[in-house]
């Protein structure tokens, strides 16, 4: 199933070169970043690289989706003081590389089984979520504790 937006209201341009070790701008506002391969995979891991770009524009993504997600009272209180941790794996497949996600969001005050309703019924809204949903494995789950 493809998710095609209504109407465009927002687009985001970056350039990159070099790839895993090049450098990676983008403008409105501008943001510029020297991109390297993790020390476990073979590199020297002093700058950014992509699969922290990912974490973190998807946990953003999801932590705002929640705020739709939430219905109650309880519920937006308890995203207005949520935590979301993300973590983007990454590792062999077939020919080249591919990725996995854990989503795990801690949400005070929230009973475990409603905290849990409310982060599936995010993922289903996210639009990274959407982006990903049927080619990258993406786990979510309401936690204690980070």
């Amino acid at each position: 199933m493809t998710n095609t937006p209504e109407k465009i209201v927002y687009t985001a341009v970056a350039h990159t070169t070099g790839g895993r070790t090049g450098r990676s701008t983008s403008t409105d506002p501008d943001i510029a970043l020297d991109l390297r391969t993790p020390v476990s995979m073979g590199g020297r891991g002093d700058g950014t690289n992509p699969e922290q770009l990912f974490a973190m524009g998807y946990g953003a993504c999801f932590q705002g989706a929640m705020g739709l997600a939430a219905k109650d009272p309880a519920a937006k209180a308890a995203v207005r003081d949520s935590v979301v941790r993300t973590s983007v794996s990454l590792g062999p497949e077939g020919e080249s590389y591919a990725i996995a996600v854990t989503i795990e969001v801690r949400l005070p005050g929230l009973d475990p089984a409603e905290a849990q309703r409310l982060v599936e019924r995010t993922h289903e809204l996210c639009p990274y979520s959407k982006a990903t949903r049927g080619n990258v494995p993406v786990t979510v789950r309401a936690v204690d504790a980070l």
